[in-house]
């Protein structure tokens, strides 16, 4: 199944997860897994937040930042994939200058 995010409908999700800024993504959720597109602009986060029961890959496409986790704090850029496994705790944050832009996927949801 082919799925084109330029198809999807855009989101712009204030506050994602108790985050700062807004989340704009093209969704994609067949009522089990989401897959989506996520920008983040200077300065927006995706709130800190524990994956109960599904865990997440999130695919970095463009820009960079960083992803909080338990552990303190890892570096993400362009060609990074960043898992985090199920029962553990995330956020991510664009602490650039430009948009950080990226596909994640989350099982099980």
């Amino acid at each position: 199944m082919k799925l084109d995010f330029n198809e999807i409908k855009e989101e712009n999700l204030e506050h994602f997860k108790g985050g700062e800024g807004s989340l704009i993504a093209n969704m994609f959720f067949d009522g089990t897994n989401r897959i989506l597109r996520g920008r983040l602009k200077p300065g927006c986060t995706i709130g800190y937040h524990k994956h109960e029961g599904s865990c997440e890959m999130i695919f970095i496409l463009e820009g960079n930042g960083k992803v909080i986790l338990e552990a303190g704090e890892e570096r993400v850029e362009a060609g990074n994939m960043h898992y985090c496994p199920e029962n553990h705790s995330h956020s991510l944050v664009n602490d650039s200058d430009k948009d950080l832009v990226f596909v994640a996927v989350v099982p099980k949801q």
